[in-house]
């Protein structure tokens, strides 16, 4: 890939098409998600990425199949902040996946870190400014699904927020997206079917649920679990909720899939932690590797 550098007024005007003109461009160009896609613009030049990913706990794996790799680490990047958490590498990784130009971010940041609105918008928001259409979002999620067991993977159809924080709270920013956000079909449809199609096609069993999104870090109570269960979640973790929110906010398409690590807790008599997370993470990650590459080269 051949680096070239981006003055900030092409820049501005290729990236915030939608620029509120009552802004300047000074301040326009000062935003956090700015300034870190301008960093990135000026390391990859004329590549622009179709599909950003990111890849959750014990999911940095999928981020080696990715050729002619430019790799960039989170604290390279400004306003950029450090994931805190195992299994997390903290590297944007840039290049070819399937021969498609994606843009990979290995590891996340979680409102549980103390992660601020606008540090979580920024990873979102950059994505969408270096040129990314959609986006495919994985995590390690627990299950409420007898049938889906550790090491299996689930293709998510909705969610439910009990978080209660949404990254859009404070001042809209009018480049990305209007106040209010629809979020019927936030998880696009014909991106799901396509996932189905390429699961059933590799032979990889790809269940479909809910994700009930919480803020932990601490894992949940039985009784919290049986609650989810009657509001009709299916599987549970700490993330995703936030960029999918964000992602619709500015337009940018949504697939998501959990790696299921555990089964919810008061559902089996195996203990909960981060280690077997990551444990059955691993195990999941062939399958998902697998399924991602295919969608991926589905939509060259």
């Amino acid at each position: 890939m051949k680096a070239e550098s981006f003055s900030s007024a092409v820049v501005f005007m290729v990236y915030f098409p939608n620029v509120n003109k009552g802004e300047s461009m000074s301040t326009m160009l000062e935003q956090p998600q700015a300034r870190a896609a301008r960093s990135i613009l000026k390391r990859i030049g004329d590549f622009k990425p179709k599909i950003g990913i990111v890849l959750g706990s014990g999911l940095g794996k999928l981020a080696d199949s990715i050729k002619d790799p430019i790799i960039i680490s989170y604290d390279e990047l400004p306003d950029f902040g450090v994931s805190t958490v195992q299994g997390h590498a903290g590297r944007l990784v840039l290049g070819f996946l399937q021969g498609v130009p994606v843009a990979c971010f290995q590891g996340r940041l979680h409102f549980y870190e103390g992660t601020a609105n606008e540090s979580a918008q920024i990873f979102i928001r950059t994505l969408k400014l270096v040129g990314c259409e959609m986006v495919i979002l994985t995590n390690a999620a627990g299950s409420m699904n007898m049938d889906a067991g550790p090491g299996s993977l689930m293709l998510i159809t909705d969610h439910i927020n009990f978080s209660f924080k949404n990254p859009l709270v404070g001042k809209n920013d009018d480049v990305f997206g209007e106040r209010f956000v629809p979020m019927n079909d936030a998880y696009d449809p014909e991106l799901r079917l396509l996932a189905l199609e390429v699961a059933k096609k590799n032979n990889i069993k790809l269940h479909q649920g809910i994700y009930m999104g919480v803020l932990g870090p601490s894992f949940e109570t039985p009784a919290e679990i049986q609650a989810f269960m009657v509001m009709g979640a299916n599987a549970v973790g700490m993330s995703t909720v936030p960029e999918v929110i964000l992602a619709r906010h500015c337009g940018l398409r949504v697939l998501a899939i959990s790696a299921i690590t555990n089964y919810a807790a008061g559902l089996s008599s195996d203990g909960l932690s981060h280690e077997e997370t990551l444990k059955y993470a691993a195990e999941a990650s062939s399958d998902m590797i697998k399924l991602i590459e295919n969608v991926v080269a589905s939509l060259k």
